[in-house]
């Protein structure tokens, strides 16, 4: 007991003698690298989304903030375009986060497969057909209709058919074709907030809006969709 307290008491004195620019030196170099941990796991890991739009209604909610996960799909350098796809490839009917082939620098799409390689897309009848047989959608807003899209329609090799589940107001591949998988980059997890508050927060570089929401909800928890917190997918 005596040694412990000495050995202490010791520490203590050599922690004392440690000159200020020394600690500061060390408390720098030990956040340096709580922050190269952190944007590791966030570009290789999982990443922070919200939705800007109501394309994913009921599904997703304008103002739903995402975990996303990447594992197995997508590895990056956070805050940058540079990625490298990984093994995992999406299935029919999963909902998934891609950065939308027309526009590489806008904000990431949510939508969800329809289509995996090589099947067969038809829609009529106000449903969608994949190689023939009607595809039971119970998470869709409205009838679909296949606007630009030319039926049937043949999903070319690592590419991916996707749609938003408010068909009528979904800007989707009915539109500007399919996703490659170079494009995919993970999948939502679980929704960790849920805000009611006005669409513009949550547009590209909005960041005013997007502060005040955030303090608003803080004043008025009222905002906050609490049944929707840790919803998983």
């Amino acid at each position: 007991m005596k040694a412990d307290k000495a050995k202490t008491e010791n520490a203590k004195k050599t922690d004392v003698n440690v000159p200020m620019s020394t600690k500061i030196q060390r408390e720098v170099i030990a956040w340096f690298w709580v922050g190269l941990v952190f944007l590791l796991i966030n570009g290789t890991i999982g990443q922070a989304r919200v939705i800007p739009s109501g394309s994913m209604e009921k599904t997703l909610l304008i103002g739903d903030h995402l975990i996303m996960s990447r594992i197995g799909y997508d590895a990056g350098i956070p805050f940058t375009n540079w990625h490298i796809p990984l093994w995992r490839n999406p299935k029919r009917q999963q909902v998934i986060i891609f950065k939308p082939p027309f526009a590489p620098d806008t904000p990431d799409y949510v939508k969800r497969v329809i289509g995996v390689p090589g099947d067969t897309i038809d829609i009529h009848d106000g449903s969608v057909w994949v190689n023939t047989q009607r595809l039971v959608e119970k998470y869709t807003i409205g009838p679909t209709e296949p606007y630009e899209l030319k039926v049937p329609f043949k999903v070319p090799a690592d590419c991916y058919f996707v749609m938003g589940d408010n068909r009528a107001n979904s800007y989707d591949s009915r539109f500007w074709g399919c996703v490659p998988r170079n494009d995919i980059i993970g999948t939502p997890v679980m929704i960790y907030m849920s805000l009611d508050v006005s669409p513009e927060a949550w547009e590209p570089g909005q960041f005013r809006e997007r502060f005040f929401a955030y303090a608003n909800a803080i004043l008025h928890p009222g905002e906050v969709r609490w049944r929707r917190i840790f919803r998983t997918f």
